[in-house]
C-alpha cells in the first residue's frame, strides 16, 4: 500500500518541487495515521509543509489509494534523525557533521565536505576521506549545538 501511495503523490509533490522522503502508515485505533516526508535541496518552509499537505490531501481524495477506512494526514519535513540513504541526501547535508558506520562494522564521524551520484568526501580529524555510498551500511546527521562557522570571528553560544 505504501508504493501506492508514494507512486500516487510522487508527480502532485514534485510539481511543486519537493521529493518524497518517506511515506508510513500506523494503525491508530479505528484510524491510521499517514506521514508524508518531503524536502527539497535547501529544506522546506512550513508555507511548503502547507501547500504540499493541501495537494496530498487533494490527489488522496480524487483517489482510491486510502480505502475506505478514516486516516489523519500529516506532511512534514525529513527531519536530522532520518538516515542518509541517496545521494541527495548527502548533497542537502553538505557541511553537516555526520556519523557513518560501514558495511565491515567500523565507524567514523566527519562533515560533509563534497559529495556524487555514487561516493561522499568526508573530512575526519582534519583528513578528507572518500567513501563510495556502497560501503555505508548507516548513516546519520550528529546536531551540533555550539558549531563555530569557520572564519567567522564570532564566539561559540
Amino acid at each position: 500500500m505504501r508504493e501506492r501511495i508514494e507512486a500516487e503523490l510522487d508527480d502532485p509533490l514534485r510539481a511543486l518541487g519537493l521529493d518524497i522522503e518517506a511515506v508510513e502508515i500506523t494503525p491508530a485505533g479505528k484510524r491510521r495515521i499517514l506521514r508524508v516526508a518531503v524536502d527539497k535541496d535547501g529544506g522546506v518552509t512550513l508555507d511548503e509543509v502547507a501547500e504540499a499537505t493541501r495537494e496530498v490531501n487533494r490527489t488522496l481524495d480524487e483517489s482510491d489509494v486510502m480505502g475506505e477506512q478514516p486516516y489523519t494526514l500529516e506532511v512534514t519535513s525529513r527531519g536530522v534523525d532520518r538516515p542518509l540513504t541517496r545521494p541527495r541526501h548527502w548533497r542537502r547535508n553538505a557541511g553537516r557533521l555526520v556519523k557513518v558506520t560501514f558495511s565491515d562494522g567500523r565507524s567514523a564521524t566527519g562533515r560533509i565536505v563534497d559529495s556524487s551520484d555514487d561516493a561522499v568526501t568526508l573530512e575526519v580529524s582534519g583528513t578528507k576521506q572518500q567513501v563510495a555510498y556502497d560501503d555505508v551500511k548507516k548513516a546519520l546527521v550528529q546536531v551540533e549545538f555550539n558549531r563555530r562557522d569557520d572564519g567567522d570571528g564570532g564566539e561559540e553560544a
